[in-house]
C-alpha cells in the first residue's frame, strides 16, 4: 500500500470518528423547534413560506380567498404582471421568446420592436468569451459536474472584468447581461470538454452565431452537424422561458438576494446561486425523475396497461421499489397544489416533440403515470393540498428527446434562471440597503472548564 492510499484510509477512519462526535453534539430535539415557534426551512407547518421580502418581478398563485375562505386553485405564474401562458401563447409560431421575456423580467416592461431588436443584438454581441478562456479555463479541468465547472468559470470571468467589484446599478446590469449571454457557452463547452477528456468522445467547439436565439445556439453548439428543427428549438425556447423565474423565495433566488444584500459583486452572487441550484432538492429534480422513469421502464412491460403501472407505482410509494424513499418524483410542488402552470403549458410542446421524434409510446407512459400517481400518493399519505405533476416531470423527457445529455440538465435550468437571478439582484440593489440576517435562537448548554 502506497503512502497516499494509506493516508486516505487513515483520513477516512479519522473523519468517521469525528462524524460520531458531531452527531452527538449537534443534535437538537425536534420538540424545541416547535416550542420556540421555529419554522424549519422558513416554511410553516402547512408548507407556506415565511414572508421575508417584497418583489415586483413575479408572482406565484396556488390558492385564492373566496368568501373569507382559502380555496385551492390551479397554479398561476406571473412575470411582471403578465401570466406566463399569455406571454408564451402571444409569441409567433416560429418566434423564439427567450430574449424578449428576459428583457421584460430585467426591465419590468415589455420591449417595443426597437428595444427588443437592440436587446437581441446586445445579447448576440456579448455571446463570446475572453481570448483563450475556453482552452485555459474550461478545458484544463473537465468534470462530469458541469455546474461546478460553470461556477468556476463564472468566478474566473471576474478576473477579466476591470469593474468586477463595482456594484452600481448600470455596471451590475452590464455584468448580468453578459452572463446571460455567456451561460450557454459555459454550459455547452464544459460538457464538450468532459465528453472528450473523460468519456473519450469527439471534440468539437462551435462558435455561437450572434444572429440565432439562445435556444438555437444551444442546439447548434451541442451537435456535430449544427442542425436542429424548428420544433426542437421551439420546445427548448419554451422550456427556458418557463424556468426563467419563479419568485423570490426559491432557494437559489433567495441565495441571490442574501449574497447581494451583503454588498458582494455580481460574479460571486451568481456563483453562490449556482451552488444552490445544483442541489438535488432544487435544480437537479428532473434528473431524479429520469432515473425513476428508467426504473419503471425496466419493470413495466405494457405502457398502456394502467393496472400494471399502478401496481408498480404502489410499490414505489410503499418503499418497496426504486430508491425506497417512497416518492414518485415529479409529482407535487412546494407551492402549487392543483396544478403547476409551467407543466400545463409545457406538456403540449412535449407532445409535439414526441410526435416528431416518434416517442409516443414513451409519452403514453408519462401520461398514464400523471393520471395514476396523485390517487396512489393520496391513498398512502394525508395530503393537505393537491398532488399534480410539476414542470420537472416532463422537462427531463424533453431534454432526452432533444439529445441534451443528462450532465447538462441542471445547467439548462441555470441558463434560464440566470435571468431571474439577475432581475432579483437588481431589485435588491435598488430597493434595499440592508443585509439579510435572520435570527437563530441558541439552545446551547453553558459549560465551564473549572
Amino acid at each position: 500500500m502506497d503512502v497516499e492510499q494509506m493516508n486516505l484510509e487513515q483520513m477516512n477512519e479519522y473523519v468517521m470518528e469525528l462524524e460520531k462526535i458531531c452527531s452527538e453534539n449537534d443534535s437538537i430535539s425536534p420538540r424545541l423547534f416547535e416550542e420556540y415557534g421555529v419554522n424549519c426551512g422558513l416554511r410553516d407547518e402547512n408548507g407556506k413560506g415565511v414572508l421575508t421580502g417584497l418583489t415586483n418581478i413575479s408572482k406565484i398563485v396556488s390558492s385564492k380567498i373566496v368568501n373569507n375562505q382559502k380555496v385551492l386553485c390551479d397554479g398561476e405564474l406571473w412575470y411582471r404582471g403578465y401570466r406566463v401562458e399569455e406571454l408564451i401563447n402571444h409569441l409567433g409560431k416560429h418566434e423564439y421568446g427567450f430574449e424578449k421575456i428576459a428583457y421584460l423580467l430585467l426591465m419590468g416592461e415589455m420591449p417595443d420592436k426597437q428595444q427588443e431588436a437592440e436587446f437581441r443584438q446586445m445579447i448576440g454581441e456579448c455571446r463570446t468569451l475572453p481570448t483563450n478562456f475556453t482552452r485555459d479555463v474550461i478545458m484544463k479541468a473537465p468534470s462530469e459536474d458541469v455546474m461546478n465547472t460553470m461556477t468556476r468559470s463564472i468566478l474566473t470571468l471576474a478576473s477579466y472584468d476591470k469593474k468586477a467589484k463595482d456594484t452600481g446599478i448600470s455596471n451590475s446590469l452590464r455584468q448580468c447581461i453578459r452572463l446571460i449571454s455567456e451561460f450557454p457557452l459555459l454550459a455547452v463547452y464544459a460538457y464538450n470538454a468532459y465528453n472528450h477528456y473523460e468519456k473519450d468522445g469527439s471534440m468539437f467547439i462551435h462558435h455561437p452565431d450572434k444572429n440565432l436565439s439562445t435556444a438555437e445556439n444551444i442546439l447548434m453548439m451541442l451537435r456535430p452537424d449544427k442542425k436542429y428543427t424548428d420544433t426542437e428549438a421551439k420546445v427548448l425556447d419554451t422550456a427556458l422561458i418557463l424556468h426563467m423565474e419563479h419568485g423570490g423565495g426559491n432557494n437559489s433566488t433567495f441565495t441571490t438576494r442574501v449574497v447581494t444584500s451583503s454588498g458582494s459583486d455580481t460574479y460571486s452572487t451568481i456563483a453562490a446561486a449556482m451552488c444552490s441550484l445544483k442541489g438535488p432538492k432544487h435544480g437537479g429534480a428532473n434528473i431524479k425523475v429520469m432515473d425513476m422513469m428508467a426504473d419503471i421502464r425496466a419493470h413495466v412491460k405494457d405502457y398502456a396497461d394502467k393496472d400494471e403501472i399502478a401496481a408498480y407505482l404502489q410499490k414505489i410509494v410503499d418503499k418497496e421499489a426504486f430508491d425506497h424513499k417512497g416518492l414518485i418524483y415529479g409529482m407535487g410542488h412546494a407551492v402549487y397544489s392543483l396544478s403547476d402552470p409551467r407543466e400545463r403549458v409545457f406538456k403540449e410542446y412535449v407532445r409535439n416533440l414526441a410526435e416528431e421524434k416518434q416517442r409516443q409510446r414513451d409519452l403514453q407512459l408519462y401520461e398514464n403515470i400523471e393520471e395514476l400517481a396523485p390517487g396512489i400518493i393520496a391513498g398512502k399519505r394525508n395530503i393537505m393540498k393537491g398532488v399534480s405533476p410539476n414542470v420537472d416531470f416532463y422537462s427531463g423527457f424533453a431534454y432526452d428527446m432533444l439529445g441534451i445529455p443528462v450532465e447538462l440538465y441542471t445547467a439548462m435550468f441555470a441558463v434560464a434562471r440566470i435571468v431571474g437571478w439577475s432581475a432579483h439582484r437588481i431589485e435588491e440593489l435598488i430597493c434595499t440597503d440592508k443585509i439579510i440576517r435572520p435570527a437563530y435562537m441558541s439552545v446551547m448548554e453553558e459549560k465551564s472548564l473549572d
